[in-house]
């Protein structure tokens, strides 16, 4: 019985290598794309300044009254009829921490789609720490890199993907402190309250969250006739269906409906959510969390 365990052991460590390097080789070309579309897609944004405690100075308001007197810029006050204030920019401790999916239904690709959905969540997350560098912020991947504010973050992560022997499904947020953000990118298709068990504990902690789920067109349309046969990539169990078509219906259903209820759930945590095709430009998908990370819930719309 030992022997079996061990051997067990052996193939699912040589499966998790597998897979790890699988991954690890998708990321020179998820580089290359995430570089071209962060210099193209957001090269105007400056970062996302913030009214704090921080010694930098930002800006002069009107007083109003219950703030504090101490805070009166007299000399900026004496110019005219009006009391200012003196705001400083926000500075507390504040990381955003990446992570992109690497479970493997993340690998499906379909004839209607550009790229496979894990090739995808590689590019967003890299050009986001491309963008976010750029701009001074603190980035870190939960189980592959530290915090660091470097403007080579990109490089840094691209390097620390490579690296990781580590592909479990979802990490535990564990070094992300109260004032972080979390930027998820996956496909998310465990039922709701699944999700939410994950999401639910980073949540009451403090941290801010942004979900993008990435999805194949054909998981949406469901383009599927005839005798047709699907697999489960995460279990490897397969499903024959002799004429699809006649599932489509409840299919759509189904998926739409996990979406709607994941969706309503983050917003009730106070966490956004966007949902990214693998057909669209991943241009869209890096401006509408862009819009997101800057204090737009909406970005003017909730697919990308």
């Amino acid at each position: 019985m030992a022997s079996l365990g061990r051997s067990v052991s052996r193939t699912a460590n040589t499966e998790a290598l597998a897979r790890a390097r699988q991954r690890a080789a998708l990321v020179p070309d998820c580089l290359v794309e995430a570089s071209r579309i962060a210099h193209t897609a957001v090269s105007g944004w400056h970062g996302r300044r913030r009214r704090g405690t921080g010694e930098n100075f930002w800006q002069f308001r009107p007083y109003t009254v219950g703030e504090s007197v101490a805070r009166i810029d007299w000399r900026r006050s004496a110019r005219d009829d009006h009391t200012y204030l003196r705001d400083r920019e926000w500075e507390a401790a504040h990381t955003l921490w990446l992570w992109s999916d690497p479970s493997p239904s993340m690998l499906f690709k379909s004839d209607l789609a550009r790229a496979s959905k894990e090739a995808r969540a590689l590019v967003l997350q890299l050009a986001l720490a491309e963008v976010l560098a750029r701009s001074g912020e603190r980035i870190a991947s939960p189980a592959i890199m530290e915090p660091t504010a470097q403007r080579n973050a990109a490089e840094r992560l691209a390097g620390a993907l490579v690296q990781a022997q580590d592909t479990a499904a979802f990490p535990d947020f564990l070094d992300a402190g109260r004032y972080s953000e979390v930027v998820l990118v996956g496909d998310f298709l465990d039922e709701p309250e699944v999700t939410m068990e994950r999401l639910a504990p980073i949540a009451r902690r403090g941290i801010r969250g942004h979900v993008v789920e990435v999805c194949d067109p054909a998981e949406e349309v469901f383009p599927y006739a005839g005798r047709t046969e699907f697999r489960d990539p995460e279990t490897g169990s397969r499903l024959t269906a002799g004429r699809a078509e006649t599932v489509a219906e409840d299919y759509r259903r189904a998926y739409l409906a996990r979406r709607e209820t994941l969706a309503g759930r983050l917003q009730r945590l106070g966490w956004t959510f966007l949902t990214h095709r693998t057909d669209r430009p991943a241009s869209e998908a890096l401006i509408a969390v862009h819009m997101r990370l800057s204090g737009d819930p909406a970005g003017g719309r909730r697919s990308a």
